[in-house]
């Protein structure tokens, strides 16, 4: 069984996807505490894949994208269970993890890592794209995982905070060939 904090209908608002109709699957627990986390990952119920599934396909839909988050979604022994079960209902599985759990997945499932305190190697060599969350600073020290990699790198400002937000919006003009800035859009427009 899997601990699920909550499953919703929605738009993706930040990386690449923005914009994108998704239902998001957000499992309980992470196995981070970061202090600038905006996230109530908290268990409220337990289910199986075949559950998750059933629950996707009522709230979604035909909606293809599915987005596994957390916490940390990675973390759960049975998240590759769910993400075959989503897989074979035709769903096209996003996941946003923190790159600290290990986990061989199919190529087709898009991978955003948003490294904080640690980052595996395999995941850094498997992330589509990257978040690096600007709170204060430019978290450089992150950059050397994905050097020689064709990967996004996205800028996002914690909190959507004013400072943060310019401090992203110069270094991504500064650096147009390496960095994207990542506005967290669903914040701006009132949803979740």
């Amino acid at each position: 069984m899997l601990g699920l904090a909550e499953i919703f209908y929605s738009v993706q608002g930040e990386g690449t996807w923005t914009g994108t109709p998704a239902v998001f699957v957000r499992l309980a627990g992470c196995n981070l505490n970061c202090r600038f986390c905006d996230t109530d990952y908290s268990l409220r119920f337990f289910a199986s894949p075949a559950q998750v599934v059933a629950r996707v396909q009522a709230l979604g839909g035909d909606c293809p994208m599915v987005i596994l988050t957390g916490g940390e979604p990675l973390a759960q022994a049975e998240s590759s269970a769910l993400i075959e079960a989503l897989r074979a209902d035709g769903r096209r599985v996003h996941i946003e993890s923190n790159g600290t759990v290990a986990v061989d997945l199919p190529r087709d499932v898009w991978l955003t890592v948003s490294p904080k305190e640690r980052l595996h190697p395999a995941m850094a060599a498997r992330a589509d794209e990257v978040k690096l969350i600007v709170d204060g600073r430019v978290p450089r020290e992150w950059l050397e995982a994905f050097d020689g990699r064709n990967v996004a790198l996205f800028l996002q400002p914690e909190g959507n905070k004013p400072a943060n937000v310019s401090l992203a919006l110069e270094t991504a003009k500064a650096e147009p060939g390496r960095f994207r800035l990542s506005l967290q859009m669903h914040k701006f427009i009132g949803v979740r």
